[in-house]
């Protein structure tokens, strides 16, 4: 039967970070490394284990026999705030949030899959801008604890950009403070699903079930208008350069396994921005492979890689065969 529970590791700067575990102790393969799924933009882990018509992604994996952690860094889901600043970055969520996490992570998994030095690795999983939160932890923290990399419909070098994105690069964004987004969201999605096209950049709306968008609404949060201001910066210049580092250039460091899943009429990450990830990290070919979601037919954009109908068979199967083979380690 299926376990969730959350515990929660200080990330030393104000903020405690949510771990939801998920585990199936019936099937759970202790000799596996935990599998850690990480949240992107304005969103946070409650769309990776809630699903409208079907199993969510932290609960396939977990049947699949993994431990799996689900992830809330600052500013996300149910991390709390004690003390900390609102105001921060990409770099603080992406290298020091997540390497607190996966740090912390390990006082509460049951996985017996340590390294010789004694330390425990994770299989990461990067969801949209998550994708990238990994990238940064592999490239720029020499004392990260990854194992092998899932990008999830993450950007890396924005080699392709849906024109409204790159419109909203122009706004001074990074001057303004949302609030009341996850409202919003509640209010206007079922009118946009009766509007033809309108989703269509963020869900195909013929894949999904949108009849209850207070569920889907949860999995929105605030943005940081600096994350924004970043974000703005990185899609005009094409890569994600901080303080004189450029994560298009220094992901070449990187040698480990990499999955890349993309949807194949994603409007906001476009396939050749994911796809720039398995182009540019170090990795030999015979470690790296890259899934496209969707056909001719069934057109998947950006959410459909979670809370679609077919995302079971196009991404969750896929997915955990890949961290099931360890040939390709």
């Amino acid at each position: 039967m299926l376990e969730k529970r959350t515990f929660y590791v200080d990330n030393g700067a104000g903020w405690a970070l949510a771990l939801h575990r998920y585990r199936d102790a019936a099937v759970c393969d202790v000799s596996r490394r935990p599998v850690v799924l990480v949240p992107g933009y304005a969103m946070n882990s409650f769309i990776l284990g809630y699903h409208p018509t079907g199993r969510p992604l932290a609960a396939y994996l977990a049947a699949a026999g993994f431990e799996v952690f689900c992830v809330d860094l600052r500013g996300q889901g149910k991390a709390r705030r004690r003390g900390g600043s609102i105001d921060f970055g990409l770099v603080d969520v992406g290298l020091h949030d997540l390497s607190a996490a996966v740090e912390g992570l390990e006082r509460y998994s049951s996985s017996t899959a340590q390294d010789p030095d004694g330390r425990l690795r994770v299989d990461a999983i990067g969801c949209s801008l998550g994708g990238t939160y990994v990238f940064m932890q592999a490239a720029w923290n020499r004392d990260h604890r990854l194992a092998r990399i899932v990008n999830l419909g993450g950007p890396l070098r924005w080699e392709e950009t849906h024109p409204a994105l790159r419109l909203a690069a122009r706004l001074p964004v990074g001057a303004l403070r949302l609030r009341g987004t996850r409202f919003l969201a509640r209010a206007l999605l079922p009118y946009a699903a009766r509007v033809p096209g309108l989703l269509d950049v963020y869900l195909n709306p013929a894949l999904c079930d949108l009849s209850r968008p207070q569920a889907l609404s949860y999995t929105v949060d605030d943005p940081s208008p600096r994350v924004n201001a970043e974000i703005a910066a990185w899609v005009k210049s094409l890569d994600l350069i901080v303080d004189g580092r450029n994560l298009s250039l220094d992901v070449a460091t990187v040698k480990l396994p990499l999955l890349t899943i993309i949807a194949n009429a994603d409007g906001v990450v476009p396939p050749a921005t994911v796809r720039s990830g398995d182009r540019l990290v170090g990795t030999h070919a015979d470690r790296r492979r890259v899934l496209v979601a969707g056909d001719e037919q069934v057109r998947m954009a950006h959410a459909d890689l979670f809370i679609s109908r077919d995302a079971e068979q196009s991404v969750f199967l896929p997915l955990a065969s890949w961290l099931s083979n360890t040939s390709h380690e």
